[in-house]
């Protein structure tokens, strides 16, 4: 019998808790869908940012990629590949109206700091 390696990780191994849509957020991107035919949806992912470690990523798609899973609400579609899922999972999505601005916020339980422009966070 094998016995798993402590040092390997695969995302496959785990049961992700998911992500949420608020009402709002869920809203925005069925407007963003509504500009585009050929989109479907809306991808969040990360990538090495910032002075505090990881930034998200999102980017309107056509369709999901092999490992993405889906999370839908209101009929709004947001892929998240799994390999980003350590990082992310339990986050709430959200799209909020601060003065002038409009933007997604992330209300992500992992990040354990952000950077103080907000636009990275970190986890440990």
């Amino acid at each position: 019998m094998a016995t798993a390696n402590p040092a390997s990780f695969s995302p496959d191994d785990f049961v992700w808790k998911g992500l949420t849509l608020t009402d709002s957020a869920a809203t925005q991107i069925l407007n963003l869908v509504a500009t585009d035919p050929a989109v479907s949806g809306l991808r969040l992912g990360i990538k090495q940012s910032g002075c505090a470690g990881f930034g998200y990523t999102m980017d309107l798609v056509s369709a999901a990629e092999e490992d993405d899973l889906e999370f839908t609400h209101n009929g709004a579609l947001l892929f998240v590949p799994l390999q980003a899922m350590p990082f992310i999972d339990g986050t709430e999505v959200d799209f909020v109206r601060e003065g002038l601005n409009q933007i997604f916020k992330f209300n992500n339980p992992k990040a354990q700091h952000a950077c103080g422009c907000g636009e990275s966070f970190g986890v440990e």
